[in-house]
């Protein structure tokens, strides 16, 4: 299923910054938490291991705010999953398939047993290489990938080149990093910036093909 990116354009982005509204509810140190669709409020543990760092909670809400909530039918990869924090909002909304891959073996354990307890069947856990699950995927089969990787890594352009490789036509790539990214690197990607935005530290990038959204 095609975003409706007249639906996305009509509407102003979400402001990244300000604190979030009553209905958020607060997670203890050690957990986030779902924040929408069917499995909203399930709590994600969030152990204490170097790099972890889930993407917060008014970035995420301004992510699928872009996306438009509603993502039925979408086939959705996260080649650093950590928490799964962003594969299980997708899976919460109504995606077709998300695939979760992480290297840590104790994160992906942690991963499958919470796909188990919610019995999300859409939710594949695959421990291993992001980036090289991500080259596997068939050209045009993706219509959201993450990109979330530890901020100190050089992962940032393999991963970008692969999911540049596999989005669909009218597909995104989500990039999480610790600075902004520029139109300019983004070009030999074959990519553009669709929206973008900050939160603290955090810079996040929702990205589509050259000319994809063009009016």
């Amino acid at each position: 299923m095609r975003p409706r990116s007249e639906q996305a354009k009509a509407a102003p982005a979400p402001k990244a910054t300000g604190k979030p509204g009553p209905r958020h509810h607060k997670a203890l140190p050690g957990e986030v938490r779902i924040i929408g669709g069917i499995y909203k409020r399930t709590k994600l543990p969030v152990p204490d291991k170097p790099g972890l760092r889930p993407t917060p909670d008014r970035v995420r809400e301004t992510l699928f705010n872009w996306l438009g909530q509603d993502l039925t039918g979408w086939r959705c990869i996260d080649i650093f999953a950590g928490t799964g924090a962003l594969g299980f909002e997708a899976a919460s909304r109504g995606a077709a398939e998300v695939i979760l891959c992480e290297q840590d073996p104790q994160l992906a354990l942690k991963l499958k047993a919470l796909q188990e307890r919610l019995q999300a069947s859409v939710v594949r856990v695959e421990r291993g290489d992001g980036t090289s699950l991500l080259r596997r995927q068939s050209p045009g089969s993706m219509q959201l990938v993450f990109i979330d990787p530890p901020f100190d890594s050089s992962l940032f352009e393999p991963a970008l080149k692969a999911a540049a490789d596999v989005i669909a036509d009218k597909g995104f790539v989500y990039l999480e990093a610790p600075r902004s990214w520029t139109a300019q690197e983004l070009l030999p990607f074959g990519l553009e910036i669709y929206r973008s935005g900050k939160a603290g530290a955090v810079h996040f990038h929702l990205l589509a093909r050259l000319g994809a959204f063009a009016a």
